[in-house]
């Protein structure tokens, strides 16, 4: 192959590389992070302890029993004294065990829900209704850790068994493939980029040069994962309607990309320091035979003679008469 075509082919392959990276990282994580239930909750159980994610709880959960309240007891609206009460209630029970047990088991069951609505390979029909979870197991381990605690009246709190929807039917048939696409492209897009960077540099001319470049696209891979995701949480938090607590919702952002975000800075991290070392050994193996060759130049004449004077010419022999 010429020498021109190997080196253009090169170029390609490693612009592709460019690519790959970032989306290839961004595939793998959907595909084997936010699909995994445990990489899922334990993600999230950080968010039981953060202080913004308490507060929206504590505000959600005051209002509900407040609904609750007007709906079982037929006495009118409650007096504006008590609403300040239950919310103080709601915030404290966001600092108990029971809480963060509740925490961990509701994530677990939404998640598996939404995973094998997902991954549900039936007929249409399968998507007519929205996604509902039963928290009455939640319900049951709250009671229960709230009874451990001595809790008073503990044991008169009604599990009943409520279909809440958390994912609604028409987008679940979307939803549904563009996650195969994801699962798919989970693995052949780090599988692809991993060859086309390998392709690249056998193709190379100058292989050294070809290895600095694709160490170089796999930092700006990384870099630009990076802006992308600072990117989209601007623009996640931005879309968000105006009763959702941006706060949270930026905590939760952040709890779900955390591993994103860590593999972007590695990514970052280990193409410059595969580019510099390259460089480094590049640099010291033509700085070596360069003072090699200047050890064994030759001393000038003029040098050598000022260093080693000749010996003195012998007189001539007289001839005997």
């Amino acid at each position: 192959m010429p020498p021109r075509l190997r080196s253009a082919l090169s170029a390609v392959l490693l612009a592709l590389t460019c690519l790959l990276v970032p989306f290839g990282a961004l595939a793998a994580w959907a595909a084997y992070g936010l699909a995994d239930t445990g990489r899922y909750v334990t993600a999230m159980a950080p968010l039981a302890a953060d202080p913004s994610v308490r507060e929206a709880v504590a505000d959600t959960v005051g209002d509900g029993i407040l609904r609750a309240v007007d709906h079982h007891l037929d006495v009118g609206p409650v007096p504006d004294s008590v609403r300040p009460f239950l919310r103080d209630v709601a915030r404290s029970f966001t600092q108990t065990e029971a809480f963060r047990l509740a925490w961990d088991t509701g994530n677990q069951i939404t998640h598996d829900a939404v995973l094998r609505a997902l991954r549900d390979e039936g007929d249409a029909t399968s998507a007519a209704g929205p996604v509902t979870v039963d928290f009455a197991p939640v319900t049951d381990q709250v009671k229960r850790q709230l009874t451990r605690d001595h809790v008073p009246l503990a044991a008169r709190i009604p599990v009943e068994h409520t279909a809440v929807s958390v994912l609604p039917a028409g987008e679940l048939i979307l939803l549904r493939k563009g996650f195969h696409v994801l699962e798919v492209a989970g693995f052949w897009l780090p599988v692809a980029a991993v060859g086309c960077a390998t392709t690249g540099i056998t193709l190379a001319v100058r292989r050294r040069r070809a290895v600095v470049a694709t160490a170089l696209a796999t930092a700006l891979g990384g870099g630009l994962l990076a802006l992308a995701l600072a990117v989209g949480r601007d623009l996640t938090l931005a879309d968000l309607p105006a009763d959702v607590p941006h706060p949270a919702a930026g905590a939760v952002y952040d709890a779900l990309t955390g591993t994103l975000r860590t593999v972007s800075w590695l990514l970052l991290g280990l193409g410059l320091t595969v580019a510099l070392a390259t460089w480094l050994i590049r640099y010291l193996r033509v700085a070596r035979p360069a003072r090699r060759r200047g050890a064994a130049v030759p001393a000038p004449a003029s040098t050598a003679a000022s260093a080693h004077p000749p010996a003195p010419a012998e007189e001539p022999t007289r001839a005997r008469v």
